[in-house]
């Protein structure tokens, strides 16, 4: 018998019965020793340590992808959101801005039936509807007609002075030649000496001409109205002097003025009544004036 071609036990090992058994048994003893004794407790702490750096590695992909999904909904969220506020914000403020021009309105409206109400004002409130269709004649186009009593002549204010005069007269509708047309001649005279003279406008402004050189005029004079044409109620604030041009030579001086109505933005004015002047005397003819020339001169 050949022993060397024989493997021995330690090459060829145990056999696969025995080493169930064996790793059965070597499983009990350690179950046992660690429930009772608590033998792979350091083992498993330090098993711990070493894995902990490759569980770390594992889960980087995870927490990588979750953190990118949170990102894009935390930027799809705020865009949302800020998109919301936008619009919020947009319609806040036109609501701010419409609250501010009606309160406007209001005291506008306010003052004007406040003015209206005088007795030596008493008017017709009316509403400005658009412009003419020529930018430069400087016409208005307000709601009030001849249905409301309005007739060509009148004047036209608003809370701060005087705006125009009515040129054209519809039912519904009249036209307002407002005071810096290059046409329109107001009477004014000056507040603070009583001088009279004559406000020309000249196309989107106004300005005194042929006032002579020695008037006692000054910068910052408030020009009124001066009552004497029978259209304009006497005091009617219109426009306030800017520049006195004195040249040398000259026989007038040449103011320029700033109107101090709202020309280019009140909305709501006022009409006002034609001006009652009195009745002329009677013109009598010649027989008869002499008789009451000779009637006048019998009696003490």
């Amino acid at each position: 018998m050949n022993f060397a071609n024989t493997p021995s036990f330690a090459n060829q090992g145990l056999q696969p019965g025995g080493r169930l058994f064996l790793c059965v048994l070597t499983s009990l003893a350690l179950l046992i020793g660690d429930s009772q004794y608590g033998l792979m407790e350091k083992a498993r702490d330090a098993i711990s340590v070493v894995l902990y750096p490759l569980q770390r590695a594992a889960n980087v992909p995870l927490n990588l992808t979750m953190q990118v999904g949170d990102f894009f909904t935390a930027q799809a969220a705020l865009k949302r959101e800020n998109d919301a506020l936008r619009e919020r914000d947009l319609i806040q403020s036109s609501h701010l801005m419409r609250m501010s021009s009606l309160e406007k309105e209001l005291q506008q409206l306010r003052q004007l039936n406040a003015l209206a109400a005088q007795p030596s004002h008493a008017g017709v409130v009316a509403e400005v509807l658009y412009t003419g269709r020529d930018p430069f004649s400087y016409r208005l186009i307000i709601d009030k007609g001849s249905s409301s009593g309005i007739a060509s002549g009148q004047a036209v204010i608003d809370e701060n002075g005087l705006i125009g005069q009515v040129t054209r007269v519809q039912p519904l509708s009249a036209e307002v030649t407002q005071v810096i047309n290059r046409h329109y001649i107001v009477p004014v005279m000056i507040e603070r000496t009583g001088h009279r003279a004559l406000l020309y406008g000249f196309g989107g402004g106004v300005e005194v001409r042929y006032l002579p050189i020695s008037t006692d005029i000054r910068e910052n004079d408030l020009l009124v109205t001066s009552g004497v044409d029978g259209v304009y109620l006497q005091g009617i604030p219109v426009a306030r002097v800017k520049q006195i041009d004195r040249l040398g030579g000259a026989a007038f001086a040449r103011v320029r003025s700033e109107v101090i109505a709202g020309v280019q933005s009140s909305r709501f004015v006022v009409i006002m009544p034609n001006r009652r002047l009195p009745a002329a005397p009677p013109v009598l003819p010649p027989a008869d004036a002499a008789k009451t020339d000779k009637t006048d001169k019998k009696s003490p």
